[in-house]
């Protein structure tokens, strides 16, 4: 886990981006950790902190960077962060039947239409065979966790497909790149951000799309503890505000596109501060425009999807078979559908 800090100031927006005052005093200098991964994915936090959301909300944000789902849905629980953007785990599902966390909203979502998460193949699992996946029978996919959401995809796509692989927890996400890349194991679902450039060199090749096996995935979710959700009302609902702008903006630079060419420039600019920030920016750019996947307007969450992924938890063994929506999903801060 890495951690990130910036105090930002800026002035109230106008127009249809200015939000009711009720309850932001209160809110002046209160410190805030959020928990995200270096994806483009989780552009919403980025884009609020960077364009001042979250310090005209009061927040003094620093963002808390992790490798993998489970270990940030601890970190709720434990009070190291406080607010989150990630994947439905079975660790974060049992910690919400302990009463520790609660999921308030929805991020990144697969919709038709717009280029989603890949399922990709070893160029080894692909020269013998692998080149679709009605072909995973028998193959190595790799997942971070047992329960994650790699694991929640990849049995959803191999029971569709009528076959069993077998399923290799390499921990982190980093980790299972490089076991894909050489060959350790067969294949993989990630977003496009990161499956493109992949598949653009010579050890991976993308074979699915995880759409055709899951359209309307609710793949990540904005969570926090039961505490914030319960007893921080204005607080949590002064987050949802600040990632609700931070999603228009992203949604109208990267993927409505109905700004202007140098306004999606800038998008990418910032995001590339978070994502790939490592290369070059020429080298990260193309990746950035062709992996941005549709963020939720308003934070609005898709309980028919949570509602099936916890039926797989549950169906699989590794949640209790007593957790229901209301265990997991305070469904009062956002629109569901």
């Amino acid at each position: 886990m890495t951690t990130f800090s910036r105090r930002g100031a800026m002035g109230l927006l106008g127009g249809a981006a200015a939000l009711p005052m009720l309850g932001r005093p209160a809110l002046a200098n209160t410190k805030l950790n959020i928990g995200a991964l270096n994806f483009t994915s989780h552009a919403a936090s980025f884009v609020a902190y960077e364009r001042g959301y979250f310090a005209e909300e009061g927040f003094d944000v620093e963002f808390k960077f992790f490798q993998a789902a489970q270990p940030m849905a601890v970190a709720i629980a434990s009070g190291d962060a406080d607010y989150a953007v990630t994947a439905i785990s079975g660790g974060l599902i049992s910690l919400a039947e302990k009463g520790a966390v609660k999921v308030i909203g929805g991020s990144l979502s697969e919709e038709k239409g717009i280029d989603g998460q890949k399922i990709l193949a070893s160029d080894a699992a692909y020269q013998a065979g692998l080149t679709s996946p009605a072909m995973l029978g028998g193959k190595k996919f790799g997942v971070t966790q047992a329960g994650s959401s790699f694991h929640y995809m990849g049995s959803k796509i191999a029971a569709a497909e009528g076959v069993e692989v077998e399923f290799v927890p390499l921990q982190k996400v980093g980790a299972v790149i490089g076991a894909l890349k050489t060959g350790q194991i067969d294949a993989w679902t990630i977003v496009p951000h990161i499956a493109k450039p992949l598949a653009a060199g010579p050890e991976v090749h993308i074979i699915g799309d995880v759409a055709d096996y899951l359209p309307d995935y609710q793949v990540t979710t904005i969570f926090t503890s039961a505490t914030n959700a319960g007893a921080e009302r204005a607080k949590t609902e002064a987050v949802l505000r600040a990632l609700s702008k931070g999603a228009a903006d992203f949604n109208a630079a990267l993927v409505d596109k109905t700004t202007s060419e140098a306004e999606m420039e800038e998008m990418v600019k910032l995001i590339h501060k978070y994502v790939n920030a490592d290369k070059p920016y020429e080298a990260a750019r193309g990746s950035i425009i062709n992996g941005a996947m549709r963020l939720n307007a308003g934070a609005a969450l898709n309980t028919t999807s949570v509602k099936d992924q916890l039926d797989w938890f549950i169906a699989e063994g590794l949640v209790k078979d007593s957790i229901t929506m209301d265990t997991l999903v305070d469904a009062s801060y956002v629109q569901t559908m």
